[in-house]
């Protein structure tokens, strides 16, 4: 497998010729299975949402990004609804609070699949966060653009989780996972786990943070 990037940091930039080599390198990547799973929302909505976009003028190469498509699953999506999955094979004993990323919510709905299976977790209590549907800040290329504006959203997100009184804040894109846990070290929070739903699905042990000295 030579699997890289699904294109989406250059889709954002504007980048849009070399976007579409990438999604070709996708295609020719993932078009034989029978399902495409991706851990991150972001990239899921790239695929399902853009791909399509990027191809609309082409024909034959929109009709393989529609299959792709339909194939394509966000992870606890993917888990909640086509597995159907009962029971999970993790634990985590303790308080989390979940973050919703803007791309697996606004372009994949999802919101309630997470949750549904971070119910499953034995040990596990969830305590919602104020605005948790509010973005963290990232945006891709927007953190680099707007770097002021990033940070004054993150900080804000990160008000949220400490708030909350939760030892983790779980999330399913990657991207937000860098800005939020960034942030919190930033801000002096050393304690709080920023952990991907796989992670407490699965009951992987994260290790605690590093201390600041």
């Amino acid at each position: 497998m030579t699997q890289t990037c699904c294109g989406q940091p250059g889709y954002n930039a504007g980048a849009r010729d070399a976007a579409m080599a990438l999604a070709r390198k996708v295609l020719d990547e993932f078009e034989q299975f029978e399902y495409v799973v991706a851990p991150s929302g972001s990239c899921a909505g790239m695929i399902r949402t853009h791909y399509p976009e990027l191809f609309e003028n082409e024909p034959v190469e929109l009709a393989r990004a529609q299959r792709l498509a339909g194939r394509l699953f966000e992870l606890t999506d993917f888990l909640q609804n086509v597995v159907r999955l009962d029971r999970v094979p993790g634990a985590f004993h303790g308080t989390v609070t979940y973050h919703d990323s803007c791309s697996g919510l606004r372009e994949l709905g999802v919101k309630a699949q997470p949750r549904a299976l971070l119910a499953r977790v034995p040990g596990l209590t969830l305590r919602e966060m104020d605005e948790a549907e509010t973005c963290c800040g990232f945006g891709g290329t927007f953190a680099v653009k707007y770097g002021e504006i990033s940070a004054h959203i993150a900080e804000r997100k990160c008000a949220n989780i400490a708030a909350s009184g939760a030892e983790a804040v779980v999330l399913g894109d990657l991207g937000c996972m860098l800005n939020i846990e960034g942030r919190l070290r930033r801000r002096g929070d050393m304690k709080t786990k920023v952990l991907h739903v796989a992670e407490v699905l699965a009951g992987v042990d994260a290790q605690p943070p590093m201390n600041a000295d």
